[in-house]
């Protein structure tokens, strides 16, 4: 609260204040804004204006290394857990009729395969006739010699 005698003002009084308040702010400025290039001469000690300054630091080879490297594994261990993540997402996806058309092709080629086998057993075994012309020696000799750890039976002749 102030104690000024002006105030408190009247609404009526407020409004012209405010009115007032309001037209000189938004009144343009009268003096005009002027800028100037400061050509005196910088002193040879004290402040200077700024200078660019190239950047010159040297990173060393190791380092360079080292960060190449880290992006090198971070990267190939995102890829493995991303081929992981795809070989879950598929085998949680796994159902017994997914299984079935999977694997029936296979299931009918190895029994078509059984089938032809057996057949050509069947035909070979049908037709084969074994004669026996000569004779028939029978040698039931066994000859023992026995050196060393390791023998051996053999059959004589």
């Amino acid at each position: 609260m102030t104690t000024d005698p002006q105030y408190p003002l009247t609404d009526s009084q407020a409004s012209a204040e405010a009115a007032r308040l309001i037209r000189e702010a938004y009144q343009p400025t009268p003096e005009p804004i002027i800028r100037y290039r400061d050509t005196t001469p910088v002193p040879a000690i004290g402040s200077t204006p700024p200078v660019l300054q190239p950047e010159t630091r040297i990173v060393p080879q190791w380092a360079a290394g080292v960060a190449v490297a880290s992006i090198g594994v971070g990267t190939g261990i995102t890829g493995l857990g991303c081929g992981a993540w795809l070989i879950l997402q598929g085998l949680a996806s796994v159902t017994l009729t997914g299984v079935l058309a999977a694997t029936l092709p296979f299931a009918g080629i190895a029994a078509a395969a059984t089938a032809i086998g057996s057949a050509f057993a069947r035909a070979r075994r049908a037709s084969t006739t074994t004669i026996y012309q000569g004779t028939v020696v029978q040698r039931t000799e066994v000859t023992a010699t026995a050196r060393g750890m390791l023998s051996r039976a053999k059959a004589g002749h």
